[in-house]
């Protein structure tokens, strides 16, 4: 990503109907419940992964369904989650074929808590919010693992590497003799969000004076959160009652946005996740 281009891309994002942002009254602010999620259908796409057990069972299947009925207690009038924006019309189609009862549940998250929860309370649709909008640049402008590996800093790579996978594997372990609730009232913690949010720090380190692969690639994760940010800024009106469901790495700079922006009033999601 060349220099300069992220605030481009912000302000591209705040002159889409919602530059300037005024800071609504206490009351006229839409509740925002904030919920981050494993990839339950075991996807392999982050830095470190872990092993999700199989959601499938009928034992997992239960607790899935005592999460949901924690949730809907929240009673969300919206529903959100981590699918692309430009395909709601699919997403759509999804939701109406598990409401009429002609669509099994895969293990994703999207499936297993937001189409269930959203069908159980009724609500004509669930919003798409992601994005995955070119970036300017080539790909080798974000490559910061290729980088590190070709100039002097593998062994910094795989510290980090090896340092999120400790991590990821004592997670894992951890999955197994626990209950669905009590993996998401843990990754939802407030000190669990930040731990998470720091690994952003150190690869953007991964880089030099004259080329910043590192800088580059977080500061495109920074701009498809703010993209995702307005996306929820759309799909509410004054009143509602949204809950969003996101992989968990999205949701301490969601939360940071929504407090920061005075557009939503954020809700203690450890409130309302089962113990």
């Amino acid at each position: 990503m060349r220099h300069g281009s992220v605030p481009v891309l912000y302000f591209h994002l705040m002159s889409q109907a919602l530059w300037p942002l005024p800071d609504r009254e206490q009351d006229a602010r839409p509740e925002l419940l904030l919920i981050g999620s494993p990839h339950l259908a075991n996807p392999h796409r982050d830095l470190a992964n872990n092993v999700i057990p199989d959601v499938l069972t009928t034992t997992r299947q239960h607790e899935i369904e005592e999460l949901v009925d924690g949730l809907a207690q929240w009673k969300p009038t919206r529903v959100a989650v981590e699918s692309t924006a430009a395909d709601q019309d699919g997403l759509d189609e999804r939701f109406s074929e598990y409401c009429a009862g002609r669509l099994s549940l895969t293990a994703s998250e999207n499936d297993q808590i937001g189409l269930r929860l959203a069908r159980r309370l009724g609500l004509p649709r669930i919003h798409a919010v992601d994005c995955f909008d070119t970036q300017p640049g080539t790909d080798a402008d974000y490559d910061f693992a290729r980088w590190a590996q070709e100039h002097g800093m593998r062994e910094r790579l795989d510290a980090l590497i090896a340092t999120q996978q400790v991590e990821a594997n004592a997670t894992s372990k951890d999955m197994t003799s626990t209950s669905v609730s009590q993996w998401y009232r843990s990754i939802n913690a407030p000190r669990t969000r930040q731990l998470m949010h720091r690994v952003y720090y150190d690869i953007a380190l991964i880089g030099d004076e004259s080329y910043t692969p590192g800088v580059n690639w977080v500061a495109g994760w920074y701009a498809r959160n703010l993209r995702i940010f307005g996306h929820l800024l759309r799909v509410c009106e004054p009143g509602d009652r949204l809950l969003v469901l996101y992989g968990a790495g999205h949701t301490y700079w969601l939360e940071h946005s929504a407090r920061e922006s005075g557009q939503f009033t954020v809700v203690d999601p450890l409130a309302w996740l089962p113990a």
